[in-house]
């Protein structure tokens, strides 16, 4: 696992444009330390290598979605005649910036 120290963490910080006081890199430092800690704790798990690994909390084999019913899709005439605004043969929008 690799080493965090004060200059990893400052050069995270730098890049994602926030800076911190030397207490908070201490503070930040601890808990790195207390959460290292705690993952190799997870080694002493028996039988852990036999589990396989969650991928999503929910039973996902169970679907509550409605069946597709075939259909036909609307017309770009149609389409356009329920926008509030067109130009060229599309919808136009309000600039966003």
């Amino acid at each position: 696992m690799k080493k965090v120290n004060k200059e990893i963490l400052k050069d995270a910080a730098k890049r994602l444009m926030f800076d911190l006081e030397d207490s908070e890199y201490e503070t930040l430092l601890d808990e790195f330390k207390t959460i290292k800690e705690q993952l190799l704790l997870m080694n002493n798990v028996q039988g852990l290598d036999n589990v396989e690994p969650m991928t999503f909390p929910f039973d996902c084999s169970i679907t509550y979605l409605r069946e597709d019913v075939p259909c036909t899709p609307l017309t770009n005439e149609e389409v356009l005649k329920n926008a509030k605004s067109t130009k060229d043969g599309q919808i136009k929008l309000p600039k966003v910036i």
